[in-house]
């Protein structure tokens, strides 16, 4: 993998771990599309998902420390409760993650027909939400439960993180500005852990292939477009425009069907 399709596939991870479009999905076809094998891509979708947590950090930075100094304080205040709901919400994933780690692994070779399958029911997701009655309720920690499968049925390729998130919490008719929050912070740790646990098992050691030039590259282009495409999500979900991204994810998935079949 060169510096070029470094910088492309970093951008594509960037914009679209937060936009609800699936960056796994988009990788895998950016993947394809630049002839990038994906056995020799492991190392650098790890590294350019670090690059998007940190973004995240960087966003939300005075939330993060609100809620640390909520936890030392040492009661059931609201800063706890939220970070309760937080853990709740990552029971799935890292059951998820734990249990059927090889068979999550395995769904990402480049299989488009799946992708494409996927991005129309991301698709489906966001349309729903969009037409659905809106409320002001605050998540509760059956919602996070909830929101929490979601994230976990989010790692197939196709299906977008935050489009599945943020949909279902608007399903469950809570506050679309507490829900783009919760979406964004709930990923954090499960992301952490899932690299470090990668990173640990020896299975990078050569590298995968790929420079350190081009995963260098592939880091700065996804941190910096995933910091705008973050900020920029929060207020997307706050003017309810989501169903521009349904009918995006339903074109961009049919192509995908579409080039396999053909």
């Amino acid at each position: 993998m060169g510096w070029i399709e470094a910088l492309i596939l970093g951008i594509i991870q960037g914009l679209t771990e937060f936009l609800p479009v699936s960056s796994s999905g988009h990788l895998e076809i950016g993947k394809v599309i630049l002839g990038v094998k994906a056995e020799n891509s492991l190392l650098f979708t790890v590294v350019v998902h670090g690059a998007t947590v940190l973004s995240t950090i960087v966003v939300f930075w005075k939330d993060i420390l609100k809620l640390f100094k909520g936890l030392l304080e040492f009661k059931w205040n609201e800063d706890t409760q939220y970070v309760a709901k937080i853990v709740i919400s990552m029971i799935p994933v890292v059951f998820l993650g734990f249990t059927f780690a090889e068979e999550v692994k395995s769904l990402f070779t480049g299989n488009l027909l799946l992708v494409g399958s996927m991005l129309i029911v991301t698709a489906s997701l966001l349309a729903f939400s969009y037409y659905a009655k809106q409320r002001e309720k605050n998540i509760t920690y059956l919602d996070s439960f909830i929101i929490g499968v979601s994230q976990a049925a989010a790692v197939i390729p196709g299906i977008s993180r935050s489009g599945a998130t943020i949909s279902t919490g608007l399903l469950l008719n809570n506050k679309k500005d507490g829900i783009a929050r919760f979406s964004f912070l709930m990923v954090l740790v499960p992301i952490i852990g899932a690299n470090v646990k990668d990173l640990m098992s020896g299975e990078f050691t050569n590298g995968g292939g790929v420079g350190v030039t081009a995963l260098i590259v592939g880091f700065v282009a996804a941190f910096i477009s995933g910091l705008l495409a973050c900020k920029w999500m929060i207020g997307i979900v706050k003017k309810g425009k989501l169903i521009y991204f349904a009918v995006y994810c339903l074109i961009v998935g049919l192509i995908a069907i579409t080039y396999t079949l053909l």
